[in-house]
């Protein structure tokens, strides 16, 4: 059976792991990831971790998850802002060098939905659509097995999908973007404008108070709701996946959520779009899952 190398790169920690074809990892380890020391600390000591790896050498691929968009072309990272000087850099190519293993990088959302199409709630369906409902939104496009990542690098990048222009201007994203509108954060930041500062301290908490009868908090709820149900008959129009995904720390409060959600859906989708299927994500480790999983899905 095949082995891979999967890695689990953010801005506080590292994790790297061999793991098997089906998804089983046999050894692990973690470190800070020293994103404060600069690229080549972080770099070096990510190799260094994997070095340590019982049987690294004997890996059919490398594959790392990154936070924010990848070019899939040079291999390289599009932002840096977790990770400092890592804009532009080869690290793919660098992975290649230093370990003599082919080696590829993808967005973290992305190797999420990666591993959910090809080990868990979607395995087996050929279009799959991954959305990350948490502090922030986002997502993952995997089509026959592979992810598709976009000219850009923004193949699945949904935060900023407007689901109603008549909201207020939060941030850099635009009006009524739906990151602003529907995420664990600004379910919380509506919650605390209403009730106060002390009310709640996670979207998990509006979710109960909404639970209990709190009509404030029931009004925002029911507003998110609405406002995701947008959100995938948007996703659905367009792409017109074999499922969805969720995951997320929102997840948590799926059973409040998430089927009246998917009942609004259907009221403004097309008759034909009605038995796509909703399923919850699966994994326990999608992210390490995921990213061993990449060189799989490119023929290794």
């Amino acid at each position: 059976m095949k082995k891979y190398i999967g890695i689990d790169l953010g801005g506080t920690n590292v994790r790297v792991a061999v793991v098997t074809e089906d998804g089983e990892i046999l050894a692990q380890l973690k470190s800070p990831s020293y994103a404060k020391e600069g690229r080549e600390k972080v770099f070096n000591n990510m190799i260094d971790l994997i070095k340590q790896l019982p049987g690294w050498q004997e890996c059919a691929g490398v594959g790392a998850g990154v936070p924010g968009p990848c070019n899939q072309v040079t291999g390289s990272m599009m932002l840096d802002t977790n990770l400092p000087g890592f804009k532009d850099f080869p690290f793919a190519q660098a992975m290649t060098e230093a370990l003599g293993i082919p080696s590829y990088i993808d967005n973290d959302a992305n190797v999420a939905g990666l591993a959910e199409a090809l080990l868990g709630a979607g395995k087996g369906l050929p279009i799959v659509y991954y959305v990350t409902l948490s502090t922030g939104i986002g997502g993952g496009l995997v089509i026959d097995g592979k992810c598709v990542s976009g000219k850009h690098g923004f193949t699945g990048e949904i935060a900023n999908i407007i689901i109603d222009r008549n909201r207020e201007k939060i941030n850099y994203l635009a009006k009524g973007a739906v990151e602003n509108e529907a995420s664990g954060t600004a379910i919380t930041r509506k919650v605390k404008a209403l009730l106060g500062e002390g009310a709640v301290r996670h979207a998990g908490d509006v979710f109960q108070l909404a639970t209990e009868g709190n009509e404030k908090a029931k009004m925002i709820a029911d507003q998110a709701i609405g406002d995701l149900a947008q959100l995938f008959a948007t996703l659905a129009a367009a792409v017109d996946p074999d499922c969805f995904v969720l995951g997320g720390g929102l997840m948590a409060s799926a059973d409040y959520f998430m089927e009246p959600m998917i009942e609004k859906y259907k009221e403004i989708t097309h008759e034909a779009l009605h038995d796509t299927q909703f399923f919850r994500a699966e994994l326990e480790e999608p992210g390490i899952l995921g990213a061993a999983m990449i060189p799989r899905s490119r023929g290794h």
